[in-house]
């Protein structure tokens, strides 16, 4: 067959949703006509049987139905079980009546923005700071991801002296022995996380160390603080596509989506062990699907979170491409070039009603070849599957085309498109481009790219059809329970530790990262919810990491080496929506600890009520901007119901600073003596104004006792003539 590897699993949706495998999603297919391929059926359960974690959608009253076929249930929730099933038990497992579905999915990609040149900056936070009364202290902060260096002093406290991750579950850790964990090992208490040193793939990686930083790091010595720094760290490093190495193949099924999830409640259990709201950032994800490999992560997503569970991830990184071509009805044709850096393209077809697909080969110094199919010709061919090799120049071509329903609206038919160049040069490379049109005027034709790049036509085969950036959020934060994150950019300049100017400009002002990915899902929700700044952010980046990729390219972004007890640290600049997502995680950490029964949905009321809007003619929500960028300080005041009180300002004073002390002295500082007289008040959560003072300009710091006051939160608010010396911060008084 001319179609292997990787292009297997992209076949196993085209497959006819008949007999045992129509309750299997395509990975899972996949896994158990593989296995059965082999022969390598086991005489018996034991060492040495091939093991896949998948979630099971059972039926009522079919709970027995996973041990009779030798199953081991690794979590439940609700209908939906996570289980290792014995990959020679998956058909007879999908024959049983009671069960419904089997799904997984492959390893996600960790979501590091591919643009070159992402540029350094202290973390812009929409114009707010960190209120002094929230640095997420009784919240747990989840963080799964690769790449852990868990001795970095971030993850100290701001003197290097308290550590604060409080565990690690590593799933790629080598173990001997029982283990109550599914795969890898845990990691628990100071002494057992720093023997351990630094997650299994730390020296190849370092992702998580940056991610982890920028969502609760101290900062330690440095203006590198991230957004939650008194929170408790609770850590997974899962595997993604880059860890591969670190499995043995027989062992490739034990890490999917579903042993994902896994992470997610690990984090979530730790967090209810101890009675503390939680919230879980999550760095990664993969394509989004029309043949159903998520509709489960989905359900399960929706019964993780809850009240005090909350659940963050990353858009992806695909905006700055073309994703989606439009050829809408009343058009005759339309489409456009597809190439790739392999010698494979892979995209989605979508319509209700027929129509052609014709692609052209323009091979330089030979004739051009044109292979046209009708999609109702293909929906004639066994198992809806057409396949043709083309002979173009001195190449041979490979084409795939295989037809099924959307997993979200069985009246819409799917097309994936496979194009093989089986010999030699890139797929659409200038040596041989490849253009794929969609022909029929009556026919809505959409097209997705997945593997590959979509371009405007340079030859003008045919017009071009609408291309866009849309469709391009990846799974899972394109799950209705995820808060889905995309960033902004502030920041164009760094000085990295060597003294070098280095410029990469993806804008200013809050402005929409390029790279970040927009909506809508492929079953038309808007996504992403909220926006936060991704470009050019400074966290901790892994000594071990560093040690092992001394000349690697991304170490030239880091801005500052230094060395502590015995070993050398960095502070690095990168950039995505892998950056932005912490720092909304670590932002909502901050809002638990005001209200610790937050919901998913109250979080995104909060954003609508209180997102600033780079754009603010927009309609919001919008498949763009969500909401708006997360602004932490009005957030907290809409939490704490203290928005609505009359005089007190939404924004925190630019050039002022209160710090509480001993005695409860409130002490106001401000960047240079105030010009003119200014005025102190203070109100409760209630509204009422407790205490106001006048001050004259007398010097640039002034204090106002608050030691008649009771425990609490309380907003102080700055008037003053001077606009960058007004506003209101919280503080608390213990």
């Amino acid at each position: 067959m001319l179609f292997t590897g990787l292009l297997l699993i992209m076949v196993m949706g085209a497959w006819a949703q008949r007999s045992v495998f129509g309750k299997m999603s395509p990975w899972v297919k996949m896994a158990a006509m593989e296995h059965t391929a082999k022969n390598r059926l086991p005489a018996k359960q034991g060492q040495g049987v091939t093991q896949m974690c998948a979630f099971v959608k059972l039926a009522e009253g079919a709970d027995s139905v996973l041990a009779r076929h030798d199953c081991r249930q690794l979590a439940r929730f609700g209908q939906i079980a996570i289980a290792s099933i014995p990959l020679h038990r998956l058909s007879a497992l999908a024959a049983e009546r009671g069960v419904m579905r089997i799904e997984a999915g492959r390893s996600c990609s960790a979501l590091m923005d591919q643009t070159p040149g992402h540029v350094n900056a202290l973390p812009v936070y929409a114009g707010t700071r960190l209120p002094q009364a929230f640095t997420g202290k009784g919240v747990v902060v989840g963080v799964e991801d690769i790449g852990f260096d868990l001795t970095h002093p971030n993850f100290y406290d701001a003197t290097g002296t308290h550590y604060r991750i409080s565990r690690l579950w590593d799933q790629l850790a080598d173990t001997l022995g029982a283990n109550r964990l599914y795969v890898g090992a845990e990691f628990k208490g100071e002494r057992e996380l720093l023997e351990y040193a630094h997650s299994r793939d730390g020296l190849e990686q370092t992702h998580g160390t940056h991610t982890a930083g920028t969502a609760a790091g101290s900062g330690f010595d440095s203006p590198y603080r991230g957004m939650a720094w008194e929170s408790d760290i609770c850590l997974v490093s899962n595997m993604v596509t880059a860890d591969t190495a670190f499995v043995d193949r027989q062992y490739r099924y034990k890490y999917t989506t579903a042993t994902d999830a896994l992470g997610f409640k690990y984090i979530f259990d730790y967090a209810e062990s101890l009675g503390r709201p939680c919230v879980v950032s999550f760095s990664e994800g993969s394509h989004q699907d029309f043949y159903g490999d998520d509709q489960l992560l989905y359900e399960t997503l929706e019964q993780m979170v809850g009240p005090g569970r909350i659940f963050v991830a990353s858009a992806g990184n695909s905006g700055g491409q073309a994703n989606h071509l439009l050829k809408p009805v009343g058009v005759e044709t339309a489409g456009c070039d597809v190439y790739n850096h392999s010698q494979y393209d892979f995209f989605y077809a979508r319509s209700a009603d027929p129509f052609k697909l014709r692609f052209t080969f323009t091979p330089p110094e030979a004739e051009r070849v044109t292979c046209e199919v009708a999609t109702d010709e293909i929906l004639q061919l066994p198992d809806s599957l057409f396949a043709d090799t083309l002979r173009v120049g001195t190449d041979d071509y490979g084409v795939l085309v295989g037809a099924y329903p959307s997993c979200y609206n069985e009246k819409e038919l799917i097309y994936e498109v496979i194009l093989q160049r089986l010999e030699g040069t890139d797929i659409g490379s200038d040596n041989s481009p490849v253009h794929v049109d969609a022909i029929g005027r009556e026919a809505k034709v959409e097209f997705f790219n997945i593997l590959g790049y979509f371009l405007n036509s340079k030859r003008e085969l045919t017009p071009d059809g609408y291309l866009d950036e849309a469709y391009a959020i990846h799974s899972p934060a394109s799950a209705p329970a995820a808060i889905c994150v995309g960033a902004t950019s502030y920041r164009t300049q760094i000085v990295n530790y060597k003294g070098e100017v280095r410029t990469y400009d993806h804008g200013t002002g809050g402005q929409r990262g390029p790279y970040s990915s927009i909506g809508p899902t492929f079953d038309e929700r808007i996504k992403p919810d909220v926006m936060a700044p991704g470009s050019n952010i400074i966290s901790s980046y892994s000594s071990w990491y560093l040690e092992n990729h001394p000349d690697a390219a991304d170490i030239r972004q880091d801005v500052e080496h230094f060395d502590w007890k015995g070993r050398t640290y960095a502070w690095n600049s990168n950039g995505g929506t892998s950056m932005a997502t912490p720092v909304v995680s670590g932002a909502i950490a901050l809002w638990l600890q005001a209200k610790p029964t937050l919901t998913p949905d109250e979080i995104k009321e909060v954003f609508a009520r209180t997102c600033t809007r780079y754009i603010p003619q927009l309609d919001f929500p919008n498949n763009i901007y969500g909401y708006g960028q997360i602004d932490v300080y009005r957030g907290l005041l809409d939490i704490l119901q203290l928005s609505g009180i009359d005089g007190l300002s939404l924004h925190q004073p630019q050039r002022a600073t209160l710090a509480l002390h001993e005695g409860n002295e409130l002490e106001i500082s401000f960047a240079e003596s105030p010009r003119k007289a200014f005025s102190v008040k203070v109100f409760s959560t209630a509204g009422g104004q407790l205490t106001t003072r006048r001050f004259e300009p007398t010097d640039s710091r002034f204090t106002l006792s608050l030691s008649h006051l009771p425990r609490g939160i309380y907003a102080v608010q700055i008037d003053s003539d001077e606009a960058a010396m007004k506003g209101s911060e919280l503080i608390r008084v213990e």
